[in-house]
């Protein structure tokens, strides 16, 4: 397939397993030299040499540790996610986002000493060293080395620039491109001095293309609301954002299909759709700002997941430019199409590793005319887990959000939020709840929703309890669950991670931090405001 070559260049675990079965499954490598992953694509000029394979004391061929070093595979980052810079020189990157590697563990002898065959405790040895571990990027003290094999932007990169985009297309503004260095939280800044402005999926492969050849860094860039630092530059890499892509192309009011350029802002689009009578899959409280090319690269869930799941299942079709400037068209409308392989997958959630998103198809639900939200106390987390497996029960197929939250989160909306009010003024409890039903039937739908919140007081499960009579407290109650993150960075430094764990264990990891880490007269916020998705 045409896209290997550029999918070598990604140091994924499913990418590995090939150079790892040619290097053999014997070699031993230690952390420090993570496997070098060629990529076929790249000119023979650029390519590494690797040393030659060595024989073990008893005569066994034995691989030696890849060079990785010199490799020059050029990365691109997402517009929210993980950098653009290798595996092997950002082994400490700023960012806190979480994906499986293969982490060789420190060496072990693979043969007995004098033994001209392995034993099993020498096979098991060498599996164990090729066995697949969490490895999380955190952020680190230790700084980032710009990689050499990287070049560096000259003049007649900018007048090439300049020909295809336009003087408005090509930004060296001081003060405009110092905006697209700094991300949204205020905690990464890279040093970028080229700002690049397409507009249209032409223009971006042009420029990917010619960075490949010139062996130019790029990062992608949106509508800049990530909280892990992916959307800014670590060095002097090129920007590319896709801001000016924000074109609706069509939209089947009979199916809900909605095909449109990944720059167009999640929020226009959920107007312009619920203007047809349809909804978004997916709302975030970014929505002013993100755009949904990003909101595809990172997966985003956000707060209707327990409705209408994942983008996985909504995004019907992509249209995607690879790393050399080729343009991958897979922009089906189709729902169900089996003609090959589903390539789209790879590029939902690979936070632009893969390729930069340039149109996306996506599946917008009907808009239903009954929405009801309640605000909900609890006395302990078990309770929490007991009203979310009731709500699913009780309320099925109506029940569109349910959000979690501890004190401390409301505390702090209320504190730093202007214009929000404590929906249960009265007392401060432990947990907060917000659930959201949508239905066709308000009438039903409101009796169902007080049913259930009757039948869960009585059982103990909710201390206290109000429902939305109107569209304005219904936008309070979501205000304060969407403004928390907008209210946690008034307090000073912020962290952000976003954990993927069973219910049963989620609010572990919350006393576990606050039992180490307190600041001033706030608990650590991190990881305290939860949306249950299952």
């Amino acid at each position: 397939m045409a896209i290997l070559p550029f999918l070598s260049s990604r140091t994924r675990h499913s990418v590995l397993r090939g150079p790892l079965r040619e290097a053999g499954r014997r070699a031993l490598l230690s952390p420090a030299a993570p496997t070098y992953v060629h990529s076929p694509a790249r000119p023979a000029e650029h390519t590494p040499t690797l040393p030659s394979t060595e024989f073990s004391s008893t005569g066994h061929r034995r691989p030696p540790p890849l060079d990785w070093t010199g490799a020059g595979a050029r990365m691109i980052s997402s517009s929210v996610g993980i950098s653009h810079t290798r595996y092997g020189s950002t082994n400490h990157t700023l960012n806190s986002h979480k994906r499986f590697y293969w982490v060789p563990r420190p060496q072990r002898p693979s043969y007995r000493p004098g033994a001209g065959v392995a034993t099993n405790e020498a096979h098991q040895s060498v599996n164990d060293s090729f066995e697949v571990q969490r490895r999380t990027f955190g952020s680190a003290a230790e700084p980032i080395q710009r990689n050499p094999a990287y070049s560096v932007l000259n003049p007649d990169d900018v007048s090439y620039f300049k020909s295809i985009l336009g003087n408005n297309g090509v930004v060296q503004d001081k003060d405009r491109v110092a905006v697209a260095n700094v991300d949204w939280m205020g905690k990464y800044k890279g040093a970028s001095q080229l700002l690049l402005l397409p507009k249209s999926t032409n223009e971006v492969s042009k420029i990917l293309a010619y960075c490949d050849s010139r062996r130019l860094a790029v990062v992608p860039q949106g509508g800049n609301t990530g909280l892990v630092g992916g959307s800014v530059p670590v060095h002097d890499e090129v920007i590319v954002n896709l801001g000016g892509m924000d074109k609706i192309v069509s939209f089947d009011n009979v199916n809900g299909i909605l095909t449109c350029e990944a720059g167009c802002v999640l929020e226009n689009l959920s107007t312009f759709v619920e203007n047809e009578g349809f909804i978004m899959p997916l709302d975030l409280g970014a929505k002013g700002s993100c755009q949904i090319g990003g909101n595809i690269s990172t997966n985003a869930g956000g707060l209707r997941f327990i409705r209408y799941g994942s983008l996985h299942g909504n995004v019907l079709g992509l249209e995607v430019v690879l790393a050399n400037g080729t343009v991958l068209d897979m922009l089906t409308t189709l729902r169900k199409d089996n003609t090959g392989y589903d390539l789209k997958h790879l590029f939902v959630g690979s936070e632009g590793s893969l390729g930069i998103v340039t149109k996306v198809a996506i599946l917008t639900p009907a808009k239903l005319p009954s929405t009801n939200v309640a605000f909900l106390s609890c006395n302990d987390y078990m309770s929490c887990q007991k009203l979310l497996l009731a709500a699913r029960r009780s309320l099925g197929e109506i029940i569109s959000a349910f959000e979690f939250m501890d004190r401390q989160c409301i505390d702090l909306a209320m504190t730093h939020l202007e214009g929000v009010h404590n929906p249960l003024p009265n007392l401060p409890y432990k947990f907060y709840v917000l659930i959201e039903t949508t239905g066709s039937d308000e009438s039903y739908d409101k009796a169902k929703l007080e049913a259930f919140l009757l039948r869960s007081m009585e059982d103990g499960l909710v201390t206290d309890g109000v429902i939305a009579q109107d569209i304005s407290q219904a936008s309070n109650f979501w205000r304060i669950r969407e403004g928390i993150s907008e209210a946690s960075v008034k307090v000073g430094a912020v962290y952000k991670y976003d954990l993927s764990i069973p219910v049963e264990k989620l609010y572990d990891i919350v006393e576990e931090m606050r039992s180490r880490v307190i600041w001033q007269k706030y608990w650590v916020m991190a990881t305290l405001v939860m949306g249950i998705c299952i």
